[in-house]
């Protein structure tokens, strides 16, 4: 038997393969393919409101046989959620991952934000401008990381696959395979027209996971978020990024969720 065909889109700064002990919690039920690392062709350029990375999402959503189940961390919901909105035909529903709709007075505070050029104050950009890039080899990167308590949090292994898949090498040693430059253009250009894209009826069914922690959600707020989905939202246990602190139980989430939300279209 065919398993439904499931999109995953990574957050910024992480390349798909980072994900990977949450994808196995998925692949038992689903064809499982990803986003490797949105942003970094020149013909799907970053700009603002990211209408190169949704091209680029439903440039690979073109080549599939039929329509898929689109799941998104972060960075990857929204585009996810704005590739669905764009093109329904290709999208059977979204699950987005502590991926929260920014509308209202705060879509409002970040359009004046971009436009004064205040926008590195209200988001991570500035944080990812200044990160480190460039290791003397795998081990010290792994260290480096290993002692910060965002990646402390992590799943046993999952550190790993970030080393494994989020190095390259480079003259002095190894580096970021996902660009710090890119990484902070996607934060500068966040969307802040998601309040007007996602007005009702949404063309396909929306499910919202988010942490019990998670910063973001909360700078963001999640009232357009509740209206969007209903009583299609959960949470777990943990930050912006527990698809790697808890990815058993996310993808167990995202199960039940992709279920309810196939449930409600075949009815």
């Amino acid at each position: 038997m065919t398993k439904p065909l499931l999109h995953f889109t990574h957050g910024n700064s992480f390349p798909a393969g980072v994900y990977r002990r949450f994808f196995e919690g998925l692949r038992d039920d689903f064809d499982v393919h990803a986003s490797d690392m949105l942003g970094h062709d020149p013909v799907f350029p970053v700009s603002d409101g990211w209408p190169g990375l949704v091209a680029q999402l439903i440039a690979q959503l073109e080549q599939y046989p039929s329509p898929a189940i689109l799941v998104g961390h972060s960075l990857g919901g929204m585009l996810s959620l704005m590739a669905a909105k764009q093109r329904p035909e290709l999208a059977r529903c979204v699950v987005m991952l502590d991926s929260p709709v920014v509308a209202g007075w705060r879509a409002w505070l970040l359009r004046v934000a971009k436009a004064r050029r205040w926008d590195d104050s209200f988001s991570p950009a500035k944080f990812s401008q200044r990160r480190r890039t460039t290791w003397p080899d795998a081990q010290a990167a792994y260290e480096h990381f290993a002692a910060k308590d965002i990646f402390a949090a992590w799943a046993p292994g999952v550190l790993a696959d970030y080393m494994e898949h989020g190095l390259a090498p480079h003259l002095d040693g190894v580096q970021l395979r996902f660009s710090r430059d890119v990484e902070t253009a996607i934060y500068r250009s966040l969307p802040h027209h998601l309040g007007k894209l996602v007005e009702p009826p949404f063309p396909v069914p929306i499910g919202f996971v988010g942490g019990t922690d998670s910063v973001e959600l909360r700078q963001a707020g999640l009232d357009a978020t509740r209206r969007l989905v209903g009583g299609n939202f959960a949470r777990i246990e943990g930050g912006h990024l527990f698809p790697m602190e808890s990815p058993e139980l996310a993808a167990q989430l995202t199960r039940e969720m992709i279920a309810r939300l196939l449930g409600e279209q075949a009815d």
